[in-house]
């Protein structure tokens, strides 16, 4: 390919990306919003261990509901209308969530809030690769992990700063609400950014395509992508679809246990994302803390501290993704994921537990436990947390891209369900159990994607098959 041929990133294919990418923002400002208000709720509405890991998590079963439908509905009413109403849901939860009355009000809250939550994690990464140049589609696809991580420190930001105005979580704020009400309720701002934002984008051309809209989405082709031959390209994308535009679980129907090959590879992409732990982090970090030895306002910090890395680490990943590609990344976040969770499982074997049940670690396993959950927090989010959305979004076949990917993604947040709600119990029982299981899963993880995840930088989305063993010996007999 001469230079005069080699696609160009327009500015805006990336301002249109982050556009989308806005939904991640949710995900993770709400995903980490109850990390500061977790013992308030447990105090003021007098719950048990496993009943609080129940609230914490509850959002997450609203996440796999609306990530199961929003494949469905993106394909039918398109990927624009998806984000709007997404961020309208999000919107009325954030308020309920705030002015919540009861323990099973503001599940319910959540439990909204995580459908808007759950359909937006699907229809972001599907958009952005189906309007990115795919010379480009690792960096902008890792535009969700980024919004991801940022609004993870947003909530743990916002989250100290009210807290800490108010001497406390649970302590009133302002007319009279407590400022774990409040957490919730700065929800309400990036909720309205992202609508206003979807309001702005063009429709995907992929599904304008589907819709017979073939002018429009040489349009987007044009001005977005950059697209050179845009006449080529959608015929290109027709053909891809198939005979059958109509879109349905059906489509997913293959000879491995019922499925395609490679929507496994999705599914056990998004489980081991998952159940490495990571979440863990992020949702229980400051109780954590507390736990073995620091103060609340010391708890905050050191979660905000690790959120601030996780960002500098997706920076790296967003440089490296297009560059040394998917799957080498992930064999070098699982192998240091292994090693970082092992030695905490090693550390928090050590801490001792007073007659209440809190665990205290001291001396230099204290330091080893902190640096080792940062190490894991640097693997994860220069690998796993970035290339898994890059992935999903691209690496299913045009004709069911957007259903594969739901499917996909409710099995994550069902996943991450699992492993939140399961958290207080197994730290009740030992922190050093919990963190092995996970040191296990980031350990299987590494011969997952030796065996069975392909290589997809630089592949057009018109040529990704369905065919996971095709892909993965391939990349094997190139030396990927």
């Amino acid at each position: 390919m001469t230079d005069q041929h080699k696609p160009r990133l327009h500015g805006r294919v990336v301002a249109i990306s982050i556009g989308a990418a806005l939904g991640g923002f949710l995900f993770g400002f709400d995903s980490s919003v109850i990390n500061g208000a977790v013992d308030s709720i447990q105090g003021q509405f007098g719950l048990t261990e496993t009943f609080t890991g129940f609230a914490v998590a509850s959002a997450l079963l609203g996440c796999a509901v609306g990530a199961w439908f929003a494949g469905s509905l993106g394909n039918r009413y398109g990927r624009i209308r998806v984000m709007v109403i997404s961020a309208i849901v999000f919107l009325a939860s954030a308020i309920g969530s705030g002015f919540a009355f009861g323990i099973w009000d503001l599940i319910g809250w959540r439990v909204a809030g995580g459908l808007a939550i759950g359909a937006a994690s699907v229809i972001a990464p599907a958009y952005i690769a189906e309007v990115a140049p795919a010379t480009f589609r690792g960096r902008l696809g890792s535009l969700q992990q980024m919004a991801i991580v940022l609004g993870i420190f947003a909530a743990l930001l916002s989250d100290q700063v009210l807290a800490t105005s108010a001497g406390g979580a649970d302590q009133e704020l302002w007319f009279g609400l407590e400022a774990w009400r409040w957490m919730f309720l700065m929800a309400i701002i990036p909720a309205l950014v992202y609508g206003i934002a979807a309001l702005r984008l063009p429709e995907s051309p992929r599904f304008l395509v589907a819709q017979h809209r073939d002018d429009e989405a040489s349009r987007v082709l044009v001005d977005f992508t950059g697209e050179e031959e845009p006449a080529h390209k959608v015929a290109q994308i027709r053909f891809s679809l198939g005979k059958d535009e109509k879109r349905s679980l059906r489509d997913l129907k293959g000879r491995a246990f019922g499925l395609h090959p490679i929507v496994w590879t999705g599914i056990l992409l998004s489980v081991f994302q998952q159940f490495v732990g990571i979440n863990v982090i992020f949702y229980y970090s400051t109780t954590l803390w507390k736990s073995v030895g620091f103060t609340e306002d010391d708890a905050f910090l050191t979660s905000t501290i690790t959120s601030v890395t996780n960002i500098v680490v997706t920076v790296i990943a967003i440089a490296l993704v297009d560059k040394i590609g998917r799957r080498l990344l992930l064999l070098i976040g699982s192998a240091g994921m292994t090693v970082s969770l092992g030695i905490m499982a090693v550390a928090f074997s050590t801490a001792t537990v007073d007659a209440g049940g809190d665990a205290s670690l001291t001396g230099g396993w204290a330091m080893a436990a902190l640096i080792a959950a940062n190490a894991f927090v640097v693997f994860f989010g220069a690998s796993w947390g970035p290339v898994v959305w890059v992935l999903l979004g691209e690496m299913f076949p045009n004709r069911f891209r957007a259903t594969a990917l739901a499917v996909a993604a409710a099995a994550q947040w069902i996943a991450n369900f699992l492993i939140t709600v399961t958290f207080p119990s197994l730290a009740n029982m030992s922190l050093a159990v919990a963190y092995g299981f996970y040191a296990t899963m980031a350990l299987l993880s590494f011969f997952f994607v030796m065996t069975r995840v392909p290589e997809t930088r630089g592949v057009e989305l018109e040529d990704m098959r369905d065919d996971a063993d095709a892909h993965t010996k391939e990349d094997a007999a190139a030396g990927v």
